[in-house]
């Protein structure tokens, strides 16, 4: 009797599996809760406002299909984007990240990258070079993937700033039909994307990375990507952010929707490109005294890996003898030829060269070391490499199951799904009905929300020491004398000859 009236008693079997249990959904469409088929009946509504005890029905009709919804203002993709890109500084600003990073260098940044684009802040903005042929758009799937996101987004050719909106719409009255954007028909043809570069969702985390070096911050390319695949950065399903007025629908999902976080390598080569284009002068130095600097940046992981102390000194050493300690080997110059310097790598190289001085690490010498270790008069004190690389081993396949847990229970599925064409807005929302459903059900078997828990970022991947919850003791303290000997009243690491030999040509045959 109950679905009945939730029904309005409509008793027809379904098309398609022939059961008659019917819901309701919230747009007021039927659909079959067996099979999830949508039909064209519409629930009837009772409008109990009229009049104490009335009963006047009001039927909600189809309504002519001519009839649009209402689309909100006019906007630019690179309004969409200047939004993302701001919520992802205010995400960093709540991280403990200074408000000079977003008010005095990314926005700077920002409108140099438009008007270098040509975007705006120009009185020569980019033109399309030809018309964009909507018939082959409406051939696209509607999942795209990254790479077609990306270079969708990399093979536009116009964009405007936003005081010559209004001479775009004339033009893109068309396309606006299938975009919620009035440009989104600039950002698709092939030609000038090269030249001009126009945003992706790539590009915002490559902005934000330089930001932060010209800021001198001490997160690094690999934190900020570790940030963001923890969720505390958007990125996927960024778009959700966005202003309700700002209405996003039809191919504005080729530029806003992304599948999976990007790597390290792609961020970095969009950020080399960015400073080319952007024609950047020479960043700020980096000091000894600068939490980017590789000396301090290896303390960090130094802690973070559960290595002695004692390890940093000759870290240190071994930057003075390559000669690359100095500040200058670290200030990044723009040109053609020089690489955007990435600190992390080069902070991790170090400690790992000083690991090859001090235990030969070939397999033989570490192990024979160890066993040295464990012979001496008091033990507890001196570091044990095989001791070091257990317990660092357990902590790391703690960590990657629970980064497989919460890969699993990560919600990708966006809360307010994206669809190409109208005509696919009801499949999609099928989909969603259906996957809210299925998550609805393990909830209830795995007793368990499927969920991620959130937990507070650091700067540090583990905990090392006795108290509850860390990953093991911890190593910090322990004396490395076993290792090292004294030649000529100078301590002298075991394995003191490994050095590259100088490089030589190559003779050709």
């Amino acid at each position: 009797m109950a679905a009945s009236v939730k029904t309005a008693g409509y008793s027809e079997p379904c098309a398609q599996c022939s059961a008659v249990d019917w819901g309701v959904s919230d747009e007021g469409r039927f659909y079959c809760r067996s099979c999830h088929n949508v039909i064209e009946r519409i629930r009837e509504v009772v409008d109990s406002t009229f009049t104490p005890g009335s009963t006047r029905v009001s039927t909600i009709g189809r309504g002519t299909k001519a009839k649009r919804p209402e689309r909100g203002r006019e906007w630019m993709i690179c309004e969409g984007f200047q939004f993302i890109l701001r919520n992802q500084a205010d995400a960093l600003l709540r991280l403990g990240v200074s408000p000079h990073f977003k008010d005095h260098v990314l926005c700077p940044l920002w409108r140099l990258y438009l008007q270098k684009s040509r975007q705006a802040y120009t009185n020569n903005p980019v033109r399309s070079m030809s018309r964009f042929k909507l018939q082959s758009l409406d051939s696209e799937p509607d999942s795209a993937p990254e790479s077609a996101v990306v270079s969708a987004s990399e093979t536009d050719g116009e964009a405007n700033p936003p005081s010559t909106a209004g001479s775009n719409t004339d033009n893109a009255s068309d396309w606006s039909l299938r975009s919620g954007s009035v440009d989104a028909c600039t950002y698709l043809p092939t030609r000038l994307n090269r030249s001009s570069g126009l945003m992706s969702m790539r590009k915002t985390l490559a902005l934000i990375h330089l930001a932060l070096i010209w800021s001198r911050e001490v997160l690094t390319l690999s934190d900020l990507l570790r940030l963001v695949k923890e969720g505390h950065v958007p990125y996927v399903n960024a778009y959700e952010e966005l202003p309700e007025e700002m209405k996003l629908y039809g191919k504005d999902s080729l530029f806003f929707r992304v599948q999976s976080e990007p790597s390290y390598q792609a961020v970095h080569h969009e950020a080399q490109t960015m400073v080319l284009l952007l024609q950047l002068p020479a960043f700020p130095p980096i000091s000894r005294q600068s939490l980017l600097h590789p000396a301090l940046l290896s303390l960090r992981y130094l802690m973070d890996a559960n290595l002695p102390d004692q390890l940093h000194p000759w870290v240190c050493r071994l930057m003075e003898r390559a000669g690359i300690a100095d500040q200058t080997c670290h200030t990044f110059e723009p040109s053609p030829r020089t690489v955007l310097p990435r600190y992390d790598m080069q902070a991790a190289a170090f400690i790992i060269v000083t690991l090859k001085l001090l235990f030969g690490l070939d397999d033989h010498s570490e192990w024979n070391l160890s066993n040295e270790a464990g012979g001496q008069d008091e033990p507890g004190d001196m570091f044990n490499l095989r001791r070091w690389y257990r317990l660092l081993q357990a902590a790391l396949l703690r960590a990657q199951q629970q980064r497989h847990q919460d890969t699993a229970r990560k919600q990708w599925k966006a809360k307010k799904p994206l669809y190409s064409s109208r005509k696919d807005k009801y499949p999609v929302m099928k989909r969603k009905r259906v996957a809210e459903q299925l998550q609805i059900c393990f909830e209830k078997l795995s007793s368990r929300p499927a969920g991620v828990q959130r937990v507070s970022p650091s700067s540090f991947r583990f905990c090392w020491g006795d108290e509850d919850g860390a990953d093991g003791p911890s190593l910090h303290q322990k004396k490395l004398d076993h290792i090292l000997t004294l030649k000529d009243d100078v301590l002298t690491p075991s394995n003191s000859t490994y050095w590259h030999p100088a490089l030589r040509p190559c003779k050709s045959q």
